[in-house]
């Protein structure tokens, strides 16, 4: 998402180029949820990115209708391409029937980058697509025809595409300027099974004579033979090795994240930590024999509630836990400031990249529910900013409005908006970042109370008087379900401004206000008591001393 190219010095193994952007994709089948149903995840990382949600009313276009192509990340008019005769509603990522698209940039070979004269960029496709399928595979067949019809603008891409019944991962990547369009193979994940992507493509070998469950460019071999790529038996192709060959970057900092998440639903996953850490030998990148499979069946089902938390981690428990070393301050702090990478008397280090993030635009939750009708089955749970500190909230797939607060329009990332949730949750983060691990235990339980109600609202009442409504008013149930969306969004704002005032009134000047039965604390006169000054753990201390203690060593007795 607005994100520059990983890995593009792909054969300098020893060497590495860490991207400051990049997005996260979590994939989740029917026999591997609670509840039986499919959900994919997607958080648009970008330091350029505003969080808002889009919206697409349905329309019937006019015969010979047009439809301008912008390109997603720069704004970039592409060119026109003709419209169908209907669109689809499309809330965020999520259409009116369920279908769900999200995507991760992995670059790939940097030949393939760019291809003149082409239109569709990858962020064109999914919105394009999403106003015109009704299923996952009629998304991939989308993909396939914009592309080989107007050519592909991008650089290499993993998307997720689910509906109701199916959940795929399809990549794709350009033919350069050799000729127009791309290549591409898109895998069925197994039912009962959970997948992932995050900037590194993940197929490798795929079955040739399979449809059900494998679908593929017809060129995708024949176009790496063509460019001196691949020379051996079909059956022995891979399309990740083929098109972007691993380096210790496409493991660290984007492999990584899908390990992280694997290592939370399966016990057994911790034999592919050194893959995940870049599989480092002697000091130097060896190329991993021991590749992460590209699904895995969890050691128990998964509710929406975990998936919405699978989205939050920083290597928690892991030799990659972002809040043991010294750069997480005395305060714990799971963020590393960009540029990702530093060099220390000559020698490369790197700062982790984790699933959450400081740059996060918005994220969501797609989850689509096969045993409702679709207006009703699919919800977009949508949010804002860093995973670790916003709220998901639920928006159904055939609302016809959005919330204010998250609508398209209400500030940008050059101006503030004291009514746009962008703003409010980056208000509450920024600041939780200064002072971390004391304003994470103040943030993280209204941030769960908030989304375990509306988890048991939506399964509940909602669903319940949507599903009578829709009976006797298709119409009807829409607006219940667009009212509720909307004011459960606002809602939502609201309590994060009130969690905004909370701690910049607790924890100002570095102190912290002592609380007594839900409120500040004062003296019998109305007058703040003395706040709590924790000051710095011992450990931090120590560091101070060893490093700056004759300057500041206390000579004699003091009165202050």
């Amino acid at each position: 998402m607005r994100k520059t190219i990983v890995g593009l010095m792909l054969l300098l193994l020893t060497a590495f180029s860490f991207q400051s952007t990049a997005c996260t994709n979590f994939i989740f089948t029917k026999g591997s949820t609670t509840d039986g149903s499919v959900m994919i995840t997607y958080s648009a990382d970008s330091h350029v990115l505003y969080g808002e949600l889009y919206h697409w009313p349905a329309r019937d276009w006019p015969a010979g209708s047009m439809m301008d192509v912008t390109e997603w990340d720069t704004g970039k008019p592409m060119g026109k391409i003709p419209q169908i005769n209907h669109t689809y509603n499309v809330v965020g990522n999520m259409n009116e029937h369920q279908v769900a698209i999200g995507e991760t940039t992995f670059g790939g070979r940097e030949e393939l980058a760019e291809q003149p004269g082409a239109i569709i960029d990858y962020g064109s496709l999914i919105y394009i697509t999403l106003q015109r399928a009704k299923s996952a595979r009629e998304a991939i067949k989308t993909f396939g025809e914009l592309v080989a019809t107007y050519g592909y603008a991008s650089s290499g891409e993993s998307f997720s595409i689910s509906d109701a019944n199916e959940a795929w991962i399809l990549e794709m990547i350009g033919k350069g300027k050799t000729e127009k369009g791309a290549v591409w193979v898109a895998m069925r994940i197994p039912d009962g099974y959970v997948s992932g992507h995050a900037n590194h493509p993940r197929i490798t070998q795929f079955p040739l004579n399979d449809p059900e469950n494998c679908i593929y460019a017809p060129d995708a071999i024949s176009f790496a033979r063509k460019m001196g790529w691949f020379t051996g038996e079909d059956k022995e192709f891979s399309f990740s090795d083929t098109y972007a060959p691993l380096d210790f970057s496409g493991a660290r900092a984007c492999e990584a994240r899908v390990w992280a998440m694997f290592n939370r639903v399966n016990a057994n996953m911790g034999q592919y930590q050194d893959y995940a850490m870049g599989h480092i030998i002697k000091g130097q990148f060896d190329y991993p024999t021991n590749r992460m499979p590209l699904w895995i069946k969890p050691d128990k089902k998964i509710s929406q509630h975990d998936v919405m938390n699978l989205m939050r981690d920083h290597y928690e428990g892991t030799k990659m836990d972002m809040t043991n070393d010294i750069g997480a301050g005395p305060f714990q702090s799971p963020y590393r400031w960009r540029p990702m990478t530093m060099k220390v008397d000559s020698v490369n280090y790197i700062m982790e990249r984790a699933t959450s993030t400081q740059q996060t635009g918005f994220v969501f939750v797609a989850q689509s529910r096969s045993w409702l009708p679709d207006p009703i089955g699919g919800i977009l749970w949508f949010g804002v900013d860093d995973t670790y500190t916003m709220v998901y909230s639920p928006m159904y797939c055939s609302m016809t409005n959005v919330p204010d607060a998250y609508r398209v329009g209400n500030g940008d990332l050059l101006h503030f908006s004291p009514t746009s949730a962008f703003w409010i949750f980056s208000m509450v983060s920024n600041w939780a970042y200064t002072k971390y691990n004391y304003m994470i235990k103040d943030i993280q339980p209204v941030q769960q109370e908030l989304e375990t109600k509306y988890i048991a609202q939506t399964t509940g009442e909602v669903d319940k008087k949507a599903t009578e409504l829709y009976k006797k008013d298709k119409n009807a149930a829409i607006k219940y379900l667009t009212d509720y969306s909307v004011n459960t969004g606002q809602a939502t704002v609201k309590r994060w401004q009130d969690m905004f005032q909370y701690l910049i009134v607790k924890y100002i000047d570095g102190n912290i206000k002592k609380e007594k039965d839900g409120k500040f604390e004062t003296n019998q006169y109305n007058v703040p008591v003395m706040p709590s000054q924790p000051g710095y753990p011992e450990w931090w201390l120590r560091e101070i001393v060893k490093q700056h203690g004759e300057v500041i060593k206390q000579i004699g007795p003091t009165s202050h």
